[in-house]
């Protein structure tokens, strides 16, 4: 694979549910309301109930997974949380959008990839970089 900085990776959109929060939290053993209980959400000042943020950042790196094939070739991963991705209590849940482009191939065969993910228009992570294994 010869890949160049400014590459962009095939974007993926990815949804949301509140079963898909259940799930999570039970995997993560994070049970706090706020990602299952409408009404606690709002009473502590959320506009709702709000994905995880370590589970909105898995998903976002799914773009990287996708493209390379091999979860193994991402050696680091790491962002900000900076909005929540609120996620409604219906059948289609919450859209989230993820971009990623190469901003640099390194000369020991590793690159970095600037990740994107947006819910309702606005960013939801910040400085989220991936540092990855090429092919």
């Amino acid at each position: 694979m010869t890949v160049e900085a400014g590459f962009e990776l095939p974007p993926i959109d990815v949804r949301v549910t509140r079963a898909d929060l259940v799930r999570y939290a039970g995997a993560s053993l994070d049970f706090n309301p706020i990602h299952w209980n409408e009404q606690v959400a709002t009473e502590v000042g959320l506009p709702g109930v709000i994905a995880h943020g370590m589970f909105t950042m898995a998903l976002a790196g799914r773009i990287v997974t996708d493209w390379l094939g091999d979860p193994g070739a991402v050696l680091e991963y790491g962002s900000r949380f900076i909005r929540p991705v609120v996620v409604p209590g219906d059948a289609d849940g919450a859209l989230v959008e993820v971009t990623a482009k190469v901003r640099e191939v390194r000369e020991d065969g590793t690159a970095r990839v600037d990740i994107t993910a947006k819910f309702d228009g606005k960013a939801v992570l910040g400085k989220a970089v991936a540092i990855v294994r090429l092919p």
